[in-house]
């Protein structure tokens, strides 16, 4: 392969030098060519290019050396060959968003009412006689007055069109706070390319065709490619194909790499074919109609997507559904498992509808009580005949009683709900990238608010993952520190570089450091960079080693994977034998050593015996003080022996010589035991899980304080944890879990399908009364599984692949265990904001609705007009909802246990306060109601007839009414019945403008300038101070009553439940199957049949906004319109492109649980866990948790058509 890889690159350089030839090869060609799979792919390779270096040449590019990186040069592949994106859908405009705010029912019922409100007060009766009409017709003289009866409609629309407006505007920029995150969390994606013969890490969509890339383990492809040059690399093609096998990808069988798909095992080389929308996935994407700009293109692509098939030729067929309007696809998603609701949702979809049945309930009552009166009054008490002439009239006040019917459910519909939620967390979002926090599913922030357990890798997130090797053992002596070079026999240390230099991933390597006098930086794997860094402190240089032996010299690698914790590289010597060096974790590499190098550097036996003094003297102390011990070894094969079966591992990894083994340290990041302290004492237990040795993980975890000296608490292996859950038949069961978790704190030299199985059998568990909310941190590929079974994974965003990223939920930008507990904090606050907010609207709905019902009812109107009624609910649900979402989190949250998934939304205290303000509210208002007039001495307001002009006296109510919830939105701040409600009321700008603004508007707008319209006249100084003094009022009755302990209230309530599973009749369960989401709001609405709740459109809009965008930002979760993903990053790791045609599920626990290390590598094949294989149904636990996320439906065998 070498001899020729140099002929291509001539071949390339004097082409790029002279940029005028033009490329011999046209995207229809690579684009037939990466559709074919294995060796057909490699004969049209043959037949058109010769082999992969004629493919170069014939792309301009050098396999070695890459393109020259040269502006012009990369512009034109740009403008040849296409970019690497894939075009985002255009987002909703304003005017889309406008006029889904304007489909709310309530809004379009008001907006009907206030039309024919204008209509009628144009009409004018020829002749009637008004006093025919009865008392409440009659008694308007002034003329220009009853002219004026058309303001009401008139403000009544002008105020549906302010909330309008705010709804659109918060929808938009929503929209575009998320579509931001997106494109920051796609401009992060970087990848390590060759260009210029410097190997450079550059932005996905800066990916040229012609680009030599680098594909190392955990990589998600960006582009489609032909393998140059590969050691052991295994793909995982699920994406695409959906078969979980992982491909073996070779020069000569199956060369062809595919954009969007993983790498699973092994590095290699490859040059990319395609890029964008010419690549598989951005095919797949046109078929989508993602790209797409108008519907006559797809009206045309529909008959072709009819009949595009798969490119497989034994993949399943993938036929594609025809897109409708919105580029949904029309058949939802039916293979994935369901994905309940955050327990947040779901509690508020199931408040909202019980507080909008009351307040259809208190609203219909209304209506009827008023047009009861009415006709009772004028028919039967004034004894009037029906007159035909008087029914325009009498029409005018049904309207007008309609109107009054309907703010009143407007109030009590607390559509602010949705919105304070989505306010709260898309403020909480942004304000976490300043905590190192990327958040990519918005419910998985509140989500952490709940967590009750942290399973945390060690390297890196409890460490520095800075390593260096402190300790050596070489030559039969223990060095406590790096030996001198002089003390190393020649023979040994020439070994040890070469082996080292070698046997390390080519694409780890040690750089100056940025700063003068700084450390010098690590780049790729840290264990590898610790060993380079023991080369240069002991004065080699490993470099000249690489330049010497280039990676396509190598003859054999075996990658480091997670079953095999180790690393071999093979090299093969002029005379023809072989050489192959080893390194990996000293208890395992040791087993397989039979020799090693004495102080002379002669051979020597290496008896078991000789081992366990070994372990015993040197690894364990090294250990227990928290190193990490490698072991370095070789074994040479020579020509008598014959070539060996290099595919035998285990007879290949036997018979090793011990050259060294090093202690590597990794220090405990200075601010993580403050963290887990933090993290304790809020409730939350924190568990180690590592691929270490238990001595070293015992003592990191001493050092961070999740173990103390004297606790009873345990530490088990891997090994030890699989033989403690599973019954003899080697199956795991939830008792014997059970049994293990309350005490495990850590799990040492674990694989990641034990980290998957510690998850799942905590949330499973039923053991503790309150179901487990875990999180989860992953780096690797192989926590895929575990990151997508937690409630919350976190990814590394530094030392993380890109396949732990796209499983995860929030990615850790600096890879610290202190942003974690930021995360609890912000997601414990995003709970609060929303009781601070439901404290506060449900104060509001609740003094409302009575005056607008008693008033209604007694006075025969209601004291808050339509357009009051309007301008109290955009202050109390989008003002407020701003304000009071926006509180930023403090200390004090962590001081508290986690609420839990039943704990309801309104506790005790919070009903105390809610009650405790509306009887002070109420008694205010309706002492101004029915004495108002004699306090103030002026006229009463009651009993007004229509189209009256305002009153002092119903100004002084509303105004009063209006203060009151000001003042009272200060005292909502606290939910746990503090006392100072002003603490740290100034740190938050957001809320003390709100509140300012509000104030000023109802003084200057409303109140002294608003007239006719808002049915106010302008007040007196005194009266004003009347207002603001009772309004003041609201503070000081808030400290009584936060004086009464809410334990004395026992007739108290709490509110706002989730529903939990056993509530719910088999019948609905059985219904359930068929949906993709289990939603409370929808099975209250099967019982009650309430149809008007699903005109609600402004919840279910809000809801929707949310969805959609956190989908935007979540690869995994519901179904999700292909348009949201413009990254083809993104793209690949979707489920619904999984095509489940393969009958076998593969079990995610790995039966091969090493008992005999010596063949441990011949039975890797048992865990490749697949990536994806969270979308595989897992194998239930016997003992079912009664929580609906957990019951998974096995999936129905679909092709692609029938899962979009």
């Amino acid at each position: 392969m070498t001899s020729n890889s140099f002929r291509g690159s001539k071949h390339g350089r004097r082409a790029e030098a002279n940029h005028e030839v033009e490329f011999s090869c046209s995207v229809k060609e690579l684009r037939s060519l990466m559709e074919l799979q294995g060796l057909e792919g490699v004969a049209r390779i043959q037949e058109s290019y010769g082999d992969v270096n004629g493919l170069c040449a014939r792309l301009r590019t050098s396999p070695v050396d890459g393109l020259d990186g040269n502006s012009e040069d990369i512009n034109r592949r740009k403008q040849e060959f296409g970019r690497n994106v894939i075009p985002p859908k255009k987002p909703k405009t304003f005017l889309q968003l406008v006029w889904e705010a304007l489909q709310d029912v309530t809004l379009i019922i008001l907006e009907v009412a206030a039309l024919i409100s204008l209509g009628l007060s144009f009409y004018h009766p020829p002749d009637a006689d008004r006093e025919n009409c009865g008392r409440a017709a009659a008694g308007v003289e002034d003329e220009n007055e009853s002219e004026a009866g058309w303001i009401e409609g008139a403000a009544i629309l002008l105020s549906v069109v302010c909330v309008v407006l705010v709804t659109a505007f918060n929808d938009w920029s929503k929209e575009k706070q998320f579509r931001g995150l997106q494109s920051r969390i796609e401009q992060e994606q970087k990848f390590t390319v060759v260009r210029g013969g410097q190997v450079t890490q550059i932005a996905v969509s800066e990916i040229v065709v012609g680009d030599i890339a680098q594909v190392k383990y955990g990589d998600l492809l960006p582009a489609d490619g032909v393998l140059i040059q590969g050691n052991d690399l295994k793909i995982d093609e699920s994406s695409l194909t959906g078969e979980s096998d992982h491909v073996k990808k070779t020069l000569d069988k199956d060369p062809m790499l595919l954009s969007g798909t993983h790498v699973m095992e092994g590095s290699g080389k490859m040059v990319v074919t395609a890029v964008g929308v010419n690549s598989q996935t951005g095919i797949i994407f046109s078929l989508l109609g993602a790209s797409e700009g108008n519907d006559k293109k797809k009206k045309k692509k529909k008959k072709e997507k009819k009949e595009k098939k798969s490119k497989y030729k034994d993949g399943p067929s993938v036929e594609m559904e025809p897109l409708n309007e919105d580029g949904e696809s029309e058949k939802k998603k039916s293979s994935l498992p369901k994905k309940e609701k955050s327990v947040l949702q779901g509690k508020l979809t199931k408040l909202a509808v019980q507080i909008g049945k009351a307040g259809l309930f208190m609203s219909g009552i209304t209506v009827i009580i008023l047009i009861s009166l009415f006709l009772i009054d004028t028919f039967w008490m004034q004894g009037l005949p029906w007159a035909n002439e008087c029914f325009p009239v009498y029409i005018q006040f049904f309207v007008k009683f309609f109107i009054i019917g309907v703010t009143v459910l407007v109030v009590a519909v607390p559509e602010g709900l949705p919105l304070a939620v989505t306010i709260s967390l898309a403020y909480s979002v942004k304000k976490m990238m300043k905590d190192n926090n990327l958040v990519r599913h918005l419910d998985a922030c509140e989500t952490m608010g709940n967590a009750t357990a942290i399973c945390s890798d060690k390297t890196g997130t409890l460490t520095m993952n800075r390593m260096t090797v402190v300790q050596v053992y070489v030559g039969d002596r223990h060095y406590r520190k790096v030996p001198e070079p002089d003390l190393i026999p020649t023979k040994i240390l020439d070994l040890l570089i070469l082996g080292i230099g070698v046997n390390c991933a080519y694409t780890t390597k040690i750089m100056p450091p940025e700063k003068e006098g700084g450390l010098p930086r690590q780049v790729g794997n840290k264990t590898e960079c610790a060993l380079l860094g023991f080369a240069v402190d002991l004065r080699r240089d490993y470099q000249a080693i690489r330049n010497e032996i280039p990676e396509e010299k190598l003859f054999k690698v075996y990658t480091f994977n997670s079953v095999r914790k180790s690393m071999s590289t093979v090299l093969r010597n002029a005379d023809g034998s072989y050489c192959m060096f080893s390194k990996g974790a000293s208890e395992i590499l040791l087993k397989k050593c039979c020799s090693t190098l004495a102080a002379s550097g002669e051979v020597k036996m290496f008896k078991p015996r000789d081992r366990d003094d070994l372990v015993k003297k040197v690894i364990e102390p090294m250990a227990s003080e928290g190193l990490r011990t490698i072991c370095l070894a070789y074994r040479d094969f020579p020509i008598s022996e014959g070539e060996p079966d290099w595919d035998d591992e285990a007879s290949i990894l036997t018979g090793l010589t011990c050259i060294c083994v090093v202690g590597i340290e990794d220090p405990v990041r200075p601010e993580v035991p403050d963290a887990i302290r933090k993290c304790q004492r809020a409730g939350i237990t924190v568990r180690m899980v590592t691929g270490d040795n238990i001595n070293t993980a015992r003592a990191i975890a001493t050092k961070c304080g999740i173990l103390h000296p004297g606790d009873d608490f345990l530490c088990l292996e891997g090994k030890e944890f699989n033989r403690r859950i599973r019954n003899e038949l080697g199956e795991i069961e939830q008792e014997r879990i059970d049994k293990i978790w309350p005490k495990l704190r850590v799990l040492a030299r674990s694989s990641p399908t034990d980290k998957h199985t510690l998850v799942k059998g905590i949330i499973d568990s039923t053991v503790l009364e309150q179901r487990q909310v875990v999180a989860v941190t992953g780096d690797g590929t192989n926590d895929g599984p575990a990151l997508k079974k937690a409630d919350v994974g976190f990814a590394m965003g530094i030392a993380g692949t890109d396949v732990a990223k796209e499983a995860s939920d929030i990615i850790l930008t600096d890879d610290n265990f202190s942003s974690i507990v930021k995360a609890v904090m912000w997601g414990r606050n995003v709970y609060d904001s929303i009781s601070k907010f439901l404290q506060f609207q449900l104060t509001v709905n609740v003094v409302a609705v009575i005056v607008a019902f008693t008033g209604a009812c007694i006075t025969q109107d209601s004291p808050l007009k339509a357009v009051q009624m309007l301008w109290v609910n955009l202050i109390m649900d989008t003002f407020a909802s701003l304000a009071l979402a926006t509180e930023p989190p403090t200390e004090s949250l962590l001081l508290r246990k986690p609420y839990g998934r039943k704990k309801p939304l309104i506790s005790r205290t919070m009903m105390k306060n809610i009650l405790g303000h509306s009887i002070y509210q109420l008694t205010i208002i309706f002492t101004l109601l029915f004495a108002g007039e004699k306090l103030f001495d002026i006229d009463s307001g009651r009993n007004a007839p229509l189209h009256a002009p305002p009153s002092e006296h119903y100004t002084i109510v509303f105004n009063t009414f209006v203060l009151m919830q000001i003042f009272n939105e200060i005292n909502a701040r606290k939910i746990h019945g503090e006392r100072n409600v002003f603490d740290g009321m100034f740190n938050n700008p957001i809320f003390c403008s709100i509140v300012f603004g509000t104030f000023l508007i109802q003084v200057i707008v409303i109140v002294q300038f608003g007239g006719k319209p808002f049915s106010c006249v302008s007040l007196t100084i005194d009266q004003w101070m009347w207002c603001a003094f009772l309004g003041m009022g609201s503070l000081l009755w808030g400290q009584l009553v936060s004086t009464i302990p809410t334990s004395r209230l026992k007739f108290l309530k709490t509110a706002g439940h989730g529903r939990q599973q056993d509530e719910i009749p088999e019948d609905e369960l059985e219904e359930m199957k068929d949906k993709d989401e289990i939603d409370h709001a929808e099975m209250e609405l099967k019982r009650g049949q309430v149809l008007w709740c699903r005109g609600l459109n402004r919840i279910q809009t809000q809801i929707r906004v949310v969805n959609a965008f956190r989908e935007s930002m979540s690869p995994y979760e519901g179904l999700e319109t292909p348009e949201s993903r413009s990254s083809i990053h993104n793209f690949m790791s979707h489920p619904e492109f999984r095509i489940d045609d393969s009958e076998p599920q593969i079990p995610l626990i790995d039966e091969a649980d090493g008992e005999n290390e010596d063949d441990a590598p011949t039975k890797r094949n048992s865990v490749t866990v697949p990536v994806l294989a969270a979308l595989q149904p897992l194998p239930s636990s016997p003992n079912q948790n009664n929580n609906a996320l957990d019951r998974i439906v096995p999936l129905p065998l679909h092709s692609l058509e029938t899962s979009l």
